[in-house]
């Protein structure tokens, strides 16, 4: 799985003029599924995203993770950062897992993070998502499990 993560002073997510997730302090993920990802890289994905540390310490190092500072967890399922984009101008989506199973491990990915975290927020698998965030830094990390 992949997990584009991106630490926010605030993030949120809209379908259809109505917000479905919203944080203030923490990190928005854009989380994708490939058609060779396993379980276990849902719940390894989790782990790596709550305490990967992008968080300053007292001495501006980041050095805290979002488990450390308690923070709001944004995640929006994106399956373009599966993009094949080498050749030609139209990417090719080849490498991203079919919409069932993209679904159910994203749905995963969800249900891992709340088991391990408190402020938890998604955006709407296959629905039209205008997301809005104030990327801190900025600070963005591709990751990948």
């Amino acid at each position: 799985m992949i997990g584009l993560l991106q630490r926010v002073s605030s993030a949120s997510v809209s379908v259809g003029g109505r917000c479905v997730g919203e944080i203030g302090r923490g990190l928005m993920v854009l989380s994708c599924v490939r058609r060779e990802d396993t379980p276990k890289d849902a719940t390894r994905l989790a782990e790596r995203l709550l305490g990967y540390r992008v968080f300053p310490d007292e001495s501006g190092r980041m050095n805290r993770s979002l488990a450390d500072i308690g923070g709001g967890l944004l995640l929006v399922p994106q399956f373009t950062l599966a993009a094949d984009t080498r050749k030609g101008t139209r990417a090719s989506f080849t490498k991203a897992a079919d919409p069932e199973k993209g679904r159910e491990y994203f749905d995963l990915l969800v249900e891992s993070c709340r088991n391990l975290h408190r402020d938890v927020q998604t955006g709407e698998f296959g629905a039209d998502m205008q997301v809005s965030l104030v990327n801190d830094g900025p600070v963005t990390f591709w990751i990948e499990s």
